[in-house]
């Protein structure tokens, strides 16, 4: 029970609340402003309290239910293969210009190039939580807890049920989604029994951006919010603007991390892909692969080893750089090495990293336990020849 508590154990207070929480809190014309808990795990997980200036439950109509279930084309899958996450079309709308290319009970890998710079209705979803990495733009995210600015190599984690929507810069995104039924969390590896991230780990605490610049909306009106519930999604309109917390405190918020900011362990000899965890689920785990210094063993060979993806499928997405066990990759690729069967460097790469002393390399692992199925948008972009690369010319 204590385990599930210590996840990410850092405390954030914005806005106004009253000294104690489940009191009364009244506005300056006497009213009472009405208090949210915003728990996961029952009432046994992380949480925060939130105050509004309206009830968060007026909901005016339901207008449309539709699916935004991913299409299966491949339930059973022992091919690898190389997608091309910069051939997915940009899209005016931000939930359509999300496809999802990789899919299982647990998660959906998703790739999205939104074009649009603010989006008209807000967005929440229900199942999962959302972790984004940005590749391509900059912009706000915005959130009834705060807002976040992001540019490139921001991770941006959303808990499941939070309200937002994100204002872009520019027309030119590129983002990688996670969506994960599980739980995210900090690498546990890296955390002591109180739950603070230890002297040892890849980056700690003041690492990671909290939410500012809370915004509080007096309004009533139509306020159109989409939201996903078992990959359908609902137009509810509601009486009053999401964002009118004027206050809230406690631990589950949305935050962001610069994949910059991760510090690479290194040592004299190849170090295994747990060094380079930067998020963890029951399901799967997320692992940031950044510019770092080779093995320094005299007879070090820097490129990894041979090795057999027994239980996990593996999937990598190419940020920048030249990935030092990769021959023909790019920025925006992504590459699914499945369970069941081994895989390593290209032929070259395990011979010619020998002497090397660091690389450049910047890109998101995601390893996953239960096997992914291939979508209809992933084989739109998918190089299918890709398993016969490792073949020694």
């Amino acid at each position: 029970m204590l385990a599930k508590q210590l996840f990410m154990p850092f405390y954030h207070k914005l806005g106004k609340i009253p000294p104690k929480r489940h009191t009364q809190f009244r506005k300056p014309n006497g009213e009472l402003y009405y208090e949210q808990l915003f728990g996961t795990i029952g009432f046994d997980g992380m949480y925060s309290n939130m105050y509004h200036i309206h009830r968060p439950t007026q909901v005016k109509e339901i207008k449309k239910q539709y699916s935004a279930a991913p299409k299966i084309v491949n339930p059973n899958n022992l091919q690898s293969y190389k997608l091309f996450g910069f051939d997915v079309k940009p899209e005016m709308d931000y939930l359509e210009s999300r496809k999802i290319v990789m899919t299982n009970s647990d998660c959906h890998i998703t790739l999205a190039a939104p074009q649009n710079k603010t989006q008209d209705y807000f967005y929440k979803n229900t199942d999962a939580d959302e972790l984004f990495f940005v590749h391509k733009g900059s912009g706000k995210l915005r959130t009834f807890l705060g807002n976040l600015d992001f540019k490139y190599g921001d991770y941006l984690l959303i808990p499941r049920g939070i309200i937002y929507k994100i204002d872009f810069d520019t027309d030119d995104n590129r983002l990688f989604i996670v969506e994960s039924r599980r739980p995210i969390y900090t690498p546990k590896r890296y955390r002591n029994w109180f739950g603070q991230l230890l002297e040892h780990s890849p980056f700690c605490e003041r690492d990671l951006r909290k939410p500012e610049e809370l915004e509080n909306y007096d309004e009533k009106g139509a306020f159109l919010i989409k939201v996903k519930k078992r990959d359908e999604l609902f137009e509810m309109v509601y009486a009053t603007h999401p964002f009118d917390v004027v206050g809230y405190d406690g631990y589950n918020f949305p935050y962001a991390f610069s994949i910059h900011d991760f510090e690479p362990i290194t040592g004299r000899i190849h170090q295994p892909p747990p060094v380079h965890q930067t998020f963890e689920t029951d399901a799967f785990v997320v692992c940031s692969f950044v510019p770092r210094l080779y093995d320094y063993h005299p007879q070090s060979i820097p490129a990894p080893y041979n090795h057999s993806n027994i239980d996990s499928d593996e999937v990598l997405y190419y940020v920048d750089g030249d990935f030092m066990s990769r021959t023909g990759v790019k920025p925006g690729n992504i590459s699914l090495h499945p369970a069941g069967i081994p895989h390593g460097p290209h032929p070259g790469t395990y011979e010619g990293s020998i002497g090397k002393k660091e690389t450049k390399e910047l890109a998101v692992m995601v390893d996953t336990f239960k096997p992914l199925m291939l979508t209809d948008e992933a084989m739109k972009i998918a190089d299918e020849t890709y398993y016969q690369s490792w073949l020694e010319k």
